[in-house]
């Protein structure tokens, strides 16, 4: 695990049953100064989150055996309240209907290393944790993330 920049890493917990795909994204995230914990299903997740500490976001596949990433994101939650969740998918699935259901950020596979990161950044650092109006955090958009307000010419109207 690399120090970040900054001297504190936020934890993600990246879950696939895909090999392939869970070393490619945990690279990627990792890549960003991100700490980066990994989990082959939803068993080996809950039971890596018992023995962890602070888990900021679960960044999950949706369709996985056993438990699916929904399920997932909510035994996980049950305990860790704060906890953000980010929902990924390559396959049929309505990310929609998930964002719609859990309030929760979802991002369709293949995925674009930046896009990634810009969503996890911006999934993290929202204001409310429970992530209402997940469809803010839909990438399937263009404009996919919550925009930063910034000063502009309009903001001086009054004067």
């Amino acid at each position: 695990m690399s120090e970040s920049l900054k001297g504190t890493l936020e934890t993600i917990l990246v879950v696939d049953d895909n090999a392939l795909v869970l070393k490619v994204v945990s690279r990627i995230v990792e890549g960003a100064n991100f700490c980066v914990l990994q989990a082959n299903n939803g068993a080996e997740a809950i039971a890596l989150a018992k023995s962890v500490g602070n888990i900021d976001l679960l960044l999950s596949d949706v369709d996985m055996p056993v438990m699916t990433g929904p399920e997932l994101g909510q035994e996980l939650k049950k305990t860790r309240k704060d906890m953000h969740v980010m929902l990924m998918s390559g396959g049929g699935i309505e990310g929609n209907l998930l964002v719609l259901n859990y309030g929760w950020a979802f991002i369709q596979k293949p995925i674009l290393n930046e896009k990634l990161v810009e969503m996890v950044s911006d999934v993290l650092h929202s204001k409310n944790r429970s992530q209402p109006g997940g469809h803010e955090y839909d990438s399937r958009k263009d404009d996919t993330c919550e925009k930063k307000k910034e000063p502009d010419s309009f903001s001086n109207e009054s004067k």
